[in-house]
């Protein structure tokens, strides 16, 4: 089942924000996620908040459209009481779960009510995720046409047999046609990949690069296999009907992907992240990593605004009820103190190639620079500049580069 939400404060019913929440946050990005929570099938590895039909029972897909622009409404009234900037929205995304389960008519719905709700920036980065057999041609040309400028496509591999472990339902020959579809109606295009699957070999990984690559996307994301408690794949480890995934040759597949996209002209921007050029980095994702605004909607969504970070309530029915009563979703929050603050800086920004400022680190942190140095983990030119920026070998163990900074 899915992960557990964290213990923090009760969240109040009316969703009020602190004063302190309105702090700086015009000079602060404002962004948009949107959770859709519906599933065909749950995959084996996914911890995620996802449910298949069988799941939720009482709850309606056709439903959700409403539900979430309600919560869009009510997000309005609660960060203009709170006296936080009014600023249009510069990046929705649209994950799940498969958003594109839903008509694209209801997925428009949902950015229209961003649109009247705040506005769009000019320039607005407008993403949804997909797998690709969830998708249409005439599905994708109206999502276009509606306002999306993005597609995120959940390729994984292009090996049937590591799809299959995955518990994967498409066929790895759709990538090239969904994307040619996606470039049609003049969307970019992003492909996630993930590596270390038990029985993906060396070989297996590269050709699911090749065949990412063979398609020229935008951006390109590659993440390690984690074995979460809970799932059926942590199940099939535990008995022995699988294997667990090697960290050594996950080390080994990261190194393949960052020579072959490098390669291939594509730049890392955050640890598992190529983009083409600075332009196709994912705006909403870096909003993540260097401490942005943002509103969650959606069952098990988290929000951040000012410091102050909450997350809604998991279950689709949980979330509809409170929903119709006019409350808040919010199952809790808390409001993160200024050395918290500090250390998410350095955990979060210290992964993106831009770097982490020299001057947030404190004095244990500055002492280990130079250790970093030597070991091969930082470079050494950025942080004589003041910047601390992660080698390759620096993002393999980027975890405990983190800990040493800290």
């Amino acid at each position: 089942m899915p992960s557990t939400l964290p213990i923090a404060d009760p969240a109040p019913a009316d969703g009020a924000l602190p004063a302190s929440a309105a702090d700086g946050s015009g000079e602060r990005d404002l962004g948009v996620y949107l959770h859709v929570p519906f599933c065909r099938v749950r995959c084996g590895y996914c911890d995620f908040n996802t449910y298949t039909a069988s799941e939720i029972r009482g709850v309606r897909q056709s439903d959700y459209a409403s539900q979430a622009v309600a919560e869009l409404d009510f997000a309005r009234g609660v960060l203009a009481d709170a006296g936080v900037s009014d600023r249009p929205v510069s990046t929705v995304f649209i994950g799940g779960g498969t958003p594109t389960l839903l008509p694209p008519g209801d997925l428009i719905r949902m950015l229209d009510a961003v649109r009247d709700g705040w506005g769009l920036a000019p320039d607005a980065e407008v993403t949804t995720e997909a797998n690709p057999d969830s998708v249409t041609e005439a599905g994708l040309a109206e999502l276009a046409a509606g306002g999306f400028t993005r597609v995120s496509f959940g390729m994984q591999s292009a090996v049937p047999h590591v799809l299959r472990t995955l518990e994967r339902t498409h066929d790895p020959a759709r990538i090239p046609l969904v994307v040619e579809w996606a470039r049609e109606a003049g969307l970019q295009v992003s492909l996630d990949l993930i590596y270390g699957t038990p029985g993906e070999s060396l070989d297996d990984w590269r050709r699911s690069l090749e065949l990412a690559l063979a398609q020229h996307p935008d951006h390109l994301s590659a993440y390690a296999l984690i074995v979460e408690p809970g799932t059926k794949l942590a199940r099939q480890i535990s008995r022995g009907e699988v294997a667990a995934p090697d960290e050594e040759l996950q080390a080994d597949q990261y190194e393949l992907a960052d020579e072959l996209l490098a390669a291939s002209g594509y730049s890392w921007y955050e640890v598992s992240n190529w983009a083409s050029d600075a332009a196709h980095r994912s705006r909403h994702n870096l909003a993540y990593w260097t401490g942005q605004d943002w509103w969650g909607v959606g069952p098990g969504a988290h929000s951040h605004v000012g410091g102050v970070r909450w997350w809604n309530v998991k279950h689709p029915a949980a979330y509809a009820d409170r929903i119709a009563a006019g409350v808040s979703p919010a199952a809790g929050r808390e409001t993160l103190d200024a050395e918290t603050r500090r250390v998410e800086d350095v955990l979060l920004r210290s992964r993106i190639v831009d770097g982490l400022p020299t001057e947030v680190l404190g004095d244990e942190g500055r002492k280990a620079v130079a250790e970093l140095i030597a070991d091969g983990l930082i470079e050494g030119r950025n942080a004589i500049a003041g910047r601390i920026v992660l080698t390759r070998r620096g993002r393999l163990l980027a975890d405990a580069v983190v800990r040493r900074l800290c």
